[in-house]
């Protein structure tokens, strides 16, 4: 992967949401690449920039209050961060991450015992995939979904300011509660501008990928998620890519989903399970035309996808130009539509 050269921008209101700013949501700035152009126009305007005949894929995903207040044998407050069920076994299992208030706790240690809310337990059993993340076991007293609801929040990290309600961090397609983080390039949409789309002969499908935690540090790969593509969506998707239309992916996490349901024929199936799919240059993509996404950190696992539907020099122009445009990164910030070509 090529190295972006220069990190973007962060001020001060980039760890508020948009309400804090004074903004609605289709008040967020969009950065349209493609080799024939820059334009920076607003996310408003996505339908004046779609054809009829295009696709959206977008993620029904509905962020978990997943962050938990936990306490240690020392008494140490700590938070835990629930990232998704330990893949391919049934016995309720979670991978989990510690964190401090200045980062992610690396001190945790097998058998180790946190005291939860309402008299909750979670044992530390083992770490997961030679990382900094833990496979617990959880005990609560009531379905976890229904223990989160009452005694959890969104997990947040440093850049953001403060706690904010949970359903700030929803989008709305969100339906099926399962991502630690949301799937935040769908976040924009209202159903005004869907309306918009739809009466203009662009499409929408859904699927479903529940994402983990979003904090990956450098030399970590994507971890296992969770997703489903509905047999539905996969017949929409061969069909607009045969009658000459685009499929666009709202998100990283649609292109993972998608392209994990993708056979060599470029044709998708119908699918669902636990994907370990990394997508990088050298995988490229088969069932995907165009991307909407954030604005990433420079170390971020995520440009390794950018790259692979961007090439190296669109992504390289793209991220200048959001630099010295000001754009926003993270969860609460703009976006970015490639249409590589």
């Amino acid at each position: 992967m090529s190295v972006i050269p220069a990190a973007l921008p962060e001020p001060a209101e980039a760890s508020r949401p948009p309400e804090a700013r004074g903004l609605s949501r289709d008040a967020v700035r969009l950065l349209v690449a493609s080799p024939a152009r820059l334009l920076h126009t607003s996310f408003a305007a996505l339908p004046e920039l779609l054809v009829p005949g295009d696709l959206l894929v977008v993620n029904t995903s509905r962020t978990l209050p997943a962050a938990l207040p936990a306490r240690r044998d020392g008494g140490e407050a700590i938070t835990l961060n629930l990232s998704t069920p330990v893949p391919h076994e049934h016995r309720g299992r979670w991978v989990v991450e510690l964190r401090r208030a200045d980062g992610a706790a690396r001190d945790g240690r097998a058998g180790e015992l946190l005291s939860l809310p309402a008299g909750g337990r979670a044992e530390l059993v083992a770490p997961y995939l030679g990382t900094r993340l833990w496979v617990a076991a959880l005990t609560l007293p009531q379905p976890l979904v229904d223990y989160l609801e009452q005694h959890g929040r969104a997990i947040r990290y440093r850049h953001l300011d403060g706690d904010w309600p949970l359903e700030l961090h929803q989008t709305v397609f969100a339906t099926e509660p399962g991502s630690a983080e949301m799937p935040s390039a769908g976040r924009p949409f209202t159903p005004e501008l869907i309306a918009k789309l739809i009466a203009r002969g662009i499409d929408v499908a859904p699927l479903l990928l529940h994402t983990g935690v979003s904090s990956l540090e450098g030399g970590e790969a994507p971890y296992p998620e969770r997703y489903r593509v509905p047999a539905w969506t996969a017949e929409r998707v061969n069909l607009a890519r045969r009658l000459g239309g685009r499929v666009i992916a709202v998100g990283t996490t649609v292109v993972r989903a998608l392209e994990s349901a993708v056979g060599v024929d470029g044709r998708v199936n119908r699918a669902a399970g636990w994907t370990q799919l990394v997508i990088g240059p050298r995988r490229g993509v088969r069932a995907v035309d165009c991307l909407v996404t954030g604005f990433h950190d420079r170390d971020s696992s995520h440009l390794m996808m950018l790259e692979a539907i961007a090439g190296p020099e669109l992504l390289e122009r793209a991220y200048r130009a959001a630099t010295g445009a000001g754009y926003l990164r993270h969860e609460f910030g703009d976006l970015l539509l490639i249409e590589p070509a």
